[in-house]
């Protein structure tokens, strides 16, 4: 590995159920993966393609909530399934800063940031070619960040 690669998914959407008790909260999203983007149309047509997301064969990546545990500073961890080219993995997201308030327009909204750090191989993304310097071309473990904005409904 040479340097970090960041991409996005620009089409997506998402559902978050606020409970008044937070741990009987729920939320639940799902990814198109045709719409990621690496900011290089090559690298975006190569990770499309059946060594990485299979776009055709799996349009979704999708994540549920199982457990929240999140104190009153809006810190804690989210566990939740994350699927993806239909393998389906419990994952732990570290939660910071949730918070709720109402914006300019009148709304209320519910702010925070996740991140959490899995192995791709575990959902069968397990492309990769050898450098002639040695190591790989592409690291195995993915670190996903979410900012997330809320309306509420």
């Amino acid at each position: 590995m040479v340097t970090k690669v960041r991409g996005n998914f620009a089409d997506f959407e998402g559902t978050i159920t606020v409970a008044e008790n937070i741990a009987e909260s729920a939320a639940k999203a799902t990814i198109r993966t045709a719409s990621i983007s690496t900011g290089n149309d090559d690298r975006d047509a190569h990770v499309k393609n059946e060594d990485f997301f299979a776009v055709e064969q799996y349009p979704e990546i999708t994540f549920k909530t199982t457990n929240l545990n999140v104190d009153e500073n809006g810190n804690g961890t989210v566990t939740g399934d994350l699927t993806i080219k239909d393998t389906t993995k419990s994952i732990d997201l570290d939660v910071e800063d949730v918070a709720t308030a109402e914006d300019p327009f009148g709304n209320t909204r519910l702010g925070f940031e996740a991140t959490t750090k899995i192995n791709r191989n575990d959902f069968g993304i397990d492309f990769n070619a050898p450098l002639k310097t040695g190591g790989v071309l592409v690291s195995e473990e993915i670190k996903i960040e979410l900012e997330v904005s809320a309306i509420k409904q």
